[in-house]
C-alpha cells in the first residue's frame, strides 16, 4: 500500500531539508543525529512516578541503567528494555520516550539498560551486557517496588534482536526465568537474502545499505553472523522460549526476518502475536509523536505487556 499520509509528510520534509543517511555521516554525526531525530519524532515524553538512574556492573565496566516506575501500588511487574540503533547508535535517552509510554500503560516497572556499542565494542559485548542486565533486574528490581518473579525482556531494531537473544541466553542459562518477550521490529539473519531485504533501498529510510552497516560495525568477522546470539532465527532450538510479541513495518528490509522468526517460534510451541503495520517504515514505534501508528503499536506492546503480567501469579 503507499505510505501512511503522516509518514509520506515526514518522507517530504526530509527530501526538502536533504537529510543524508546515516551511513554516510561520522560516528558522532550519526550517533548525535540519530538522537536528535528520535527525540524530535517521539513527542512530550510522559511524566511517570520517579526516574532513577542507576550504575550497575556488567562484564566490561559499570553500565548505565534508567528506572522508571509508573504511578501505583507494588510489587509492580519488570519490563527490561534495550534501545535500538543497529549495536552502534543509541544509549538509554534513545529508548527515553518508549520506556515512560510503556510503564504507564502497561503498569510495569520499566528498566533500561544501557550497553556498550559498537564499533568501539563487537559482539558479544552487547548481549553480554544485556544479560547482565536482565539478572541485575531480578536479583534488585525488588529495591526499586518491582516484583522479581513477573519479568519480560522487550527492545526495537537492534534491541530487539537483543531481547531475543537474551531470551536464548536464559533459557539456555536455566534463568532468570522470563514471561515475554517484546520485538520490535528485530534483526534475527545476518544471512537474510529475503525480499524486504532487496525492495526497501530509498536512502531517505532505513535501507538495505543501512542494514549492512550495521552488522559491519558489529560484528568482528563475518563467521560471527551464525551464531545463535547474533542470528536469533539460526539458534537450533526455539522450544521452550518465553512467548512473544513481534511487531514489524510494511517498509522495512528486516520485515521479512522478524515474520520468519514469529514463525519459527510459534512452529516451536512458542505462544506468539505478531502484527505487521501497513503503510509505514523501520523506527516508527519510536515516533509516536509524529505518527499515529506508531502510538498504536506503543499502545499494542503496552497491553500485550499488560495481559501477560495479569496472568502471572504476583509475588505473595
Amino acid at each position: 500500500m503507499p505510505f501512511d499520509p503522516q509518514l509520506q509528510a515526514l518522507y517530504d520534509q526530509r527530501a526538502a531539508q536533504g537529510v543524508r543517511p546515516l551511513y554516510t555521516m561520522t560516528l558522532d554525526e550519526a550517533r548525535a543525529a540519530d538522537l536528535a531525530a528520535i527525540q524530535a519524532d517521539a513527542g512530550t515524553p510522559e511524566p511517570v512516578r520517579e526516574v532513577i538512574d542507576e550504575s550497575i556492573p556488567g562484564p566490561g565496566g559499570p553500565l548505565p541503567v534508567r528506572i522508571y516506575r509508573p504511578a501505583g501500588e507494588g510489587p509492580l511487574p519488570i519490563l527490561v528494555y534495550f534501545f535500538g540503533g543497529g549495536w552502534t547508535l543509541g544509549s538509554i535517552e534513545t529508548s527515553d520516550a518508549i520506556c515512560r509510554s510503556l510503564a504507564n500503560a502497561a503498569g510495569c516497572l520499566t528498566i533500561a539498560v544501557g550497553y556498550r556499542l559498537a564499533p568501539e565494542h563487537k559482539f558479544p559485548a552487547a548481549p553480554d551486557d544485556c544479560f547482565a542486565g536482565v539478572r541485575w533486574a531480578v536479583e534488585h528490581g525488588g529495591r526499586f517496588g518491582g516484583d522479581t518473579t513477573r519479568v519480560a525482556v522487550g527492545g526495537d531494531s537492534a534491541g530487539g534482536n537483543l531481547a531475543a537473544a537474551v531470551s536464548l541466553m536464559a533459557k539456555d542459562a536455566q534463568g532468570p526465568d522470563l514471561l515475554a518477550q517484546l520485538l520490535v521490529y528485530p534483526n534475527t539473519d545476518h544471512l537474510a537474502d529475503t525480499l524486504s531485504r532487496r525492495e526497501n533501498t530509498d536512502p531517505l529510510l532505513f535501507n538495505d545499505k543501512s542494514v549492512q552497516w550495521y552488522w559491519d560495525n558489529y560484528l568482528a568477522s563475518p563467521e560471527d553472523g551464525g551464531h545463535p546470539l547474533v542470528s536469533p532465527l539460526r539458534a537450533p532450538d526455539h522450544s521452550g522460549l518465553p512467548p512473544a510479541l513481534v511487531i514489524t513495518a510494511e517498509y522495512d528490509p528486516l520485515r521479512d526476518e522478524g515474520e520468519q522468526y514469529a514463525e519459527r517460534l510459534r512452529d516451536s510451541g512458542v505462544l506468539v502475536e505478531s502484527t505487521r503495520y501497513p503503510g509505514v517504515a523501520h523506527g516508527f514505534f519510536a515516533m509516536a509523536g509524529s505518527l499515529d501508528a506508531g502510538r498504536r503499536a506503543v499502545g499494542q506492546a503496552a497491553a500485550y505487556l499488560r495481559r501477560t503480567f495479569a496472568d502471572a501469579p504476583t509475588r505473595g
